[in-house]
């Protein structure tokens, strides 16, 4: 997630190199270590809001972030701006609960066994920085883990509704996309939940575990992904689980993923994405933040209402600003977003983009508030997706 980080790295002009101090590194070089390659004078084409397009190096961009300035990497899906996209969407309505029977009944079996056990194995990869090898491991060991769960939960009846694929990008992190294929055979809606699967610390090449930001919205939809499975989901309409690759460089791989669906004209009906879900402040009430800028009204009303009726605590409203996560890229798409995080913004993981982003750093990381956020994933699939009979 991009927010809330005032750190200024000034580069400096030395014959030094460190990987634990950046205010050495020079401008003119390319960096080398064992865990990355990386050409910090490569050009990137950086969206900020309010302003042109600025070419910058990968150094610059790196600065920029730390800076805590949203912004979308462009660099490589310049159409999605000149798509300009606007989709009418008037016809979609997005109603008030009513599969309370089926929803419930698969909430039952929500457990946090497996997200504390997932996350467990998930942070312990140094850093899940896009461009770096581990990386590119921890997003083989996620795509390994959803087969495994795939495969030891599903029916008969949905194995030939269910795929798993990587949607490639240059950098080498995929992001991974599971398609449970509706059932009907009129209404080509797609449902979409999403996070985001890399991590990042301040000045990339330092540890960066990631366990809030995002590894708690990765193991939260994940969970939810589960418990579908086994419960035989066969949705109406076409739902999808999203991991997407290299959020924290700009939401590189939301963008991308966004403009091959609108290139193809994929009917997306909603999008929702879950980033950081762990955390509660010491002091403050159990909710769920609600993300009120940058996403569409009418979705962002009914994911309140689902909140209303299937969680055990209340939501709050809040914002994060431009280009703060995944979400964004769909709405910059022209596609009804909405996002979810784990408080207001003021109260969320003052860990998050530091080797700090541990499970184990506070008794405020709780897993019991994350599997409210499963709960959420799993309301908003079966709500929007429909259960045939």
């Amino acid at each position: 997630m991009n927010i809330f980080f005032a750190v200024l790295f000034t580069a400096c002009a030395s014959a030094a190199v460190s990987v634990s101090d950046p205010f050495q590194l020079p401008f003119n070089t390319e960096f080398s270590h064992p865990d990355f390659y990386l050409d910090l004078n490569a050009s990137r084409l950086v969206q900020m809001e309010a302003k042109a397009p600025v070419w910058m190096t990968e150094l610059e961009k790196i600065q920029v972030k730390a800076q805590g300035i949203p912004f979308f990497d462009i660099t490589e899906t310049q159409e999605l701006e000149s798509l300009n996209c606007i989709v009418d969407m008037s016809t979609v309505s997005f109603p008030s609960p009513n599969m309370t029977e089926k929803v419930k009944h698969v909430l039952k079996t929500l457990s946090t066994r497996d997200p504390m056990e997932n996350l467990q194995i998930f942070t312990n990869f140094r850093t899940r920085h896009y461009l770096s090898h581990t990386g590119r491991k921890s997003q083989q060991w996620l795509l390994s883990r959803i087969g495994q769960i795939t495969a030891s939960g599903l029916s008969v009846g949905l194995q030939d509704r269910i795929s798993l694929t990587e949607f490639p990008h240059s950098w080498g992190q995929n992001t991974i996309i599971v398609r449970i294929k509706g059932f009907s055979t009129q209404d080509d809606g797609v449902v979409i939940i999403g996070a985001h699967q890399d991590s990042t610390n301040r000045w990339p090449f330092w540890a960066a575990p990631g366990a809030d930001d995002d590894g708690s919205g990765t193991v939260a939809i994940l969970e939810a992904y589960r418990a579908l499975i086994i419960a035989d989901f066969r949705p109406l309409r076409t739902v999808e689980f999203h991991w997407y690759s290299a959020e924290e460089g700009g939401l590189l791989g939301s963008r991308a993923v966004a403009l091959d669906y609108r290139k193809r004209s994929v009917n997306v009906l909603a999008m929702s994405q879950f980033d950081m879900t762990a955390w509660v402040k010491e002091g403050t009430r159990e909710e769920v933040g609600v993300i009120t800028d940058f996403t569409d009204d009418r979705l962002t009303t009914f994911g309140m209402g689902l909140i209303e009726t299937y969680l055990d605590i209340p939501h709050t409203k809040t914002k994060c600003g431009y280009a703060c996560s995944d979400h964004a890229s769909w709405r910059l798409a022209g596609y009804p977003s909405a996002f979810f995080m784990e408080s207001s913004t003021e109260n969320a993981n003052p860990y998050r983009h530091t080797a700090k982003d541990r499970i184990d750093i506070s008794g405020e990381f709780s897993f019991t508030h994350l599997l409210e956020f499963s709960k959420l994933a799993v309301a908003f699939a079966i709500e929007l997706g429909g259960w045939t009979k």
